[in-house]
């Protein structure tokens, strides 16, 4: 792998280049339907059955056959269809049935007429609209044919696809196995939350972040815990994440120049590329393979690892869990309503609360202060405020970028 460290490389490249070499688990499992939500479909879901798997009519009216119109005499009823409950017997000649939404076509009916378009009396049913072939008729199959595919490989089970599938009589589906994700965080400074802090420590943010964001994401999660900047700690560290997960991802000791040992370890136990992003917050960050897994290395700085994991990690997992979406929202555009300072030379993630004002219009505010270590920013925002590499400070008026956010910052 070649290893990337002259100059800044864009967000797009390196998203490029980690992409470009995934490739998605092939491991299956068949799950009953109320055990699959979340999951990826592993193939296509082929419908065993038309939908609807029988004509049925479309509004509350009267079935009749076009041959029985006379528009000089009212068609007698000869009996009634609902939904369950067919209409049985023959049907005389001259006459019509009364029939409800969602109940069987009697053999030979072409039109159904809403009972709105009609009149009734002691001598039967006149009909005061001009009647076409067809006519609030469902057909056998109109929606999904038997054969069809009614979902793709790739999608991600939820509530609008897994009652399409029981509606089908689907009890089970094949999916991609949950990803293994090993996580662990490096520093001597770093402690659990819930411990007492000594002089210069701080407590362990990003490891907490991360599991959350893995759990969202439907992955099964290794916490391998913090890990002290030790060498022989740091080697069995890794050494269990690689063996038992399909990703590996750590937090800290990825800067240039940084004295730690994560580098050095790396380097002998995967091919890393470390990467200097062309991005704020998010400088820092490192890809590659090690011997049996993918690993990334999140910086240390709580919001450079949220953004980054968000930006090049969520869709890594995609990739790696064969989602035909990389998760990341479109963006939009936006009217900044105050003065976002900005210097050229990296893509800036402000993160920003946007609204539509009273004239429809969208506009967006800055969260305030953009330090990479103020996460509380993240609990007030709804969005990143995307400012192109080379942009300079924008004014009040403006227009930008904006990318709201997914499920995984609550959006």
């Amino acid at each position: 792998m070649e290893l990337f460290t002259a100059g800044l490389i864009s967000l797009e490249e390196a998203r490029e280049k980690m992409l470009a070499q995934i490739s998605p688990l092939s491991d299956v499992e068949t799950l009953a339907l109320a055990a699959a939500a979340g999951r990826i479909t592993a193939e296509a879901v082929i419908s065993p059955i038309d939908v609807p798997p029988f004509a049925n009519s479309a509004m509350d009216g009267y079935a009749l056959r076009q041959a029985d119109l006379n528009a000089d005499k009212p068609l007698p009823v000869a009996g009634k269809a609902f939904a369950g409950a067919p209409y049985q017997g023959d049907w005389p000649a001259g006459s019509c049935i009364r029939i409800m939404t969602g109940a069987p076509i009697p053999p030979g009916a072409d039109a159904v007429v809403m009972q709105e378009q009609t009149e009734s009396s002691d001598e039967g049913v006149r009909f005061l609209a001009a009647v076409q072939p067809g006519q609030n008729i469902r057909l056998a199959g109109e929606d999904i044919q038997q054969g069809a595919s009614v979902l793709t490989a790739g999608v991600k089970l939820g509530a609008a696809e897994l009652p399409l599938l029981a509606s089908l009589g689907i009890s089970q589906v094949n999916v991609l196995r949950k990803l293994r994700v090993a996580v662990f965080s490096t520093g001597d400074e770093l402690q659990p939350v819930g411990t007492p802090l000594a002089a210069g420590q701080i407590y362990d943010t990003n490891r907490f972040a991360v599991h959350l964001m893995l759990d969202a994401l439907g992955c099964e999660v290794l916490d391998l815990g913090i890990i002290k900047d030790d060498p022989t700690a740091l080697r069995a560290a890794f050494d269990q994440a690689d063996t038992q997960a399909d990703v590996v991802i750590s937090s800290g000791g990825v800067s240039v120049g940084e004295a730690d040992y994560t580098k050095q370890m790396l380097d002998e136990l995967g091919e890393i590329g470390f990467w200097k992003l062309a991005m704020k917050p998010g400088k820092p960050f490192a890809f590659g393979k090690l011997n049996n897994s993918w690993f990334c290395g999140l910086p240390g700085n709580p919001v450079s690892a949220a953004v980054t994991f968000y930006q090049l990690v969520q869709p890594l997992l995609a990739r790696l869990t064969g989602q035909q979406s990389d998760c990341l929202p479109a963006k939009m555009r936006a009217r900044a309503t105050e003065r976002l300072k900005k210097s050229p030379g990296r893509l800036d993630f402000q993160r920003g609360i946007f609204c539509r004002n009273s004239e429809g219009e969208l506009e967006v505010r800055s969260t305030g202060h953009q330090g990479s270590h103020v996460f509380s920013s993240f609990s007030q925002a709804n969005c990143f405020i995307v400012l192109e590499r080379e942009r300079n400070t924008v004014q009040a008026g403006e227009w930008v970028e904006i990318e709201p956010f997914n499920a995984l910052l609550g959006g």
